[in-house]
């Protein structure tokens, strides 16, 4: 298990680089472009996906991940004024993910939490978030590329690049590591 507290950790920020990545390559303005009526834009994602963290991961393991004070239905909603805005709540969003995720021993991953007076364990809502937030980074940097267009670098392996990755990858000697390592 204490594997899968630093692996957990490694996903998030392999998760977060995605995102980082994709938001550095966009303008405001096309950080705020809604494709089509009522779509959301990479600004409301990144919006309710902070609102998402500051309500799950503040007082983890002692209050209900569904806070009093979370207004999620505003999260979709673009009030965002700046990049740097949108940047400073985003890092600070993944800031108390990983301070409570850091913070975490084994022993406390077979601990119940509550989401909505819904028990899980600290494993299970650990889970629930990284599917969660890994949902939403693709949505991400899929509006991403929609945007680029042409002008998009590629965030994993580019088309017809597999067999040179692969290559690079059979060239190495087998060993225990993270697919992130590499990154």
């Amino acid at each position: 298990m204490e594997s899968y507290l630093s692996s957990v950790i490694k996903q998030f920020r392999y998760y977060k680089s995605l995102s980082d990545k994709t938001i550095e390559a966009l303008s405001f303005e096309e950080l705020q472009k809604e494709l089509m009526r009522d779509s959301n834009s990479v600004s409301i994602i990144v919006k309710h996906l902070v609102g998402n963290m500051r309500s799950r991961w503040t007082n983890f393991l002692t209050e209900d991940g569904e806070k009093s004070w979370r207004d999620r239905d505003s999260e979709f909603e673009d009030t965002f004024t700046s990049k740097d805005e949108l940047v400073e709540n985003w890092n600070n969003g993944w800031a108390c993910l990983f301070n409570a995720i850091e913070a975490s021993t084994v022993e406390d991953l077979e601990r119940i939490v509550y989401i909505r007076n819904q028990g899980h364990t600290v494993t299970e809502a650990i889970n629930r978030q990284l599917a969660h937030y890994s949902y939403h980074v693709g949505q991400i940097v899929f509006l991403g590329k929609l945007i680029k267009g042409e002008h998009w670098d590629s965030l994993s392996i580019p088309k017809g690049a597999s067999k040179s990755y692969n290559r690079k990858k059979f060239n190495k000697e087998k060993g225990k590591r993270h697919f992130t390592d590499d990154l």
